[in-house]
């Protein structure tokens, strides 16, 4: 069943520039049974209970959202900044070539909450690292994070278990 679900995920050569192997979750998206499959193992991997499962924009919103139902957690959103209304508060993070910002509404929880981190895909692990360090600057417990796809040669996985993060993903894909 394993195969079965990580043939739902498109290979998409040179987007969104020549050598990256784009890993394309809407085809896994289209299909019911193999949503309800992501979800599953993804509740199933997750330790202990949760206060809130947070998403990273974009994709990750579907999956925490899918996730925190049978979980029974609700969701927080981490998005770019500027795209929250309200106060909130940020995290910078680098990128290849300069800086990034992401954000939370500043009352999303309550310290001590147990927090999930979701995202559809993990590669550097910048973005899943600035997010952590977001929701403990708030008061999360940040123990664990589940991702759809891992590239491990990017190394993103493994910086965040050098974190003490537990790390799962459901496939894993070579290259970048």
């Amino acid at each position: 069943m394993n195969d079965d679900l990580k043939a739902l995920i498109r290979t998409i050569p040179d987007f969104p520039k020549p050598g990256i192997q784009f890993r394309d979750i809407t085809t896994l998206l289209l299909d019911p049974r193999g949503l309800a499959q992501t979800v599953a193992r993804m509740s199933a991997a997750t330790v202990g209970p949760v206060d809130l499962v947070a998403g990273i924009e974009a994709r990750g919103f579907l999956f925490a959202a899918a996730l925190a139902v049978p979980l029974g957690a609700g969701v927080l959103l981490i998005r770019k900044d500027g795209k929250l209304p309200g106060a909130t508060i940020a995290e910078d993070y680098a990128l290849e070539y300069g800086q990034d910002r992401i954000a939370m509404h500043e009352d999303a929880l309550v310290p001590g909450q147990r927090v999930l981190l979701v995202d559809d895909l993990i590669a550097t692990g910048g973005t899943a690292r600035a997010a952590i360090r977001l929701l403990r600057k708030a008061g999360a417990q940040v123990e664990q994070a589940q991702f759809v796809i891992d590239l491990p040669d990017l190394g993103g996985a493994a910086a965040l278990a050098g974190d003490g993060i537990r790390v799962d993903s459901l496939f894993a894909f070579p290259g970048h």
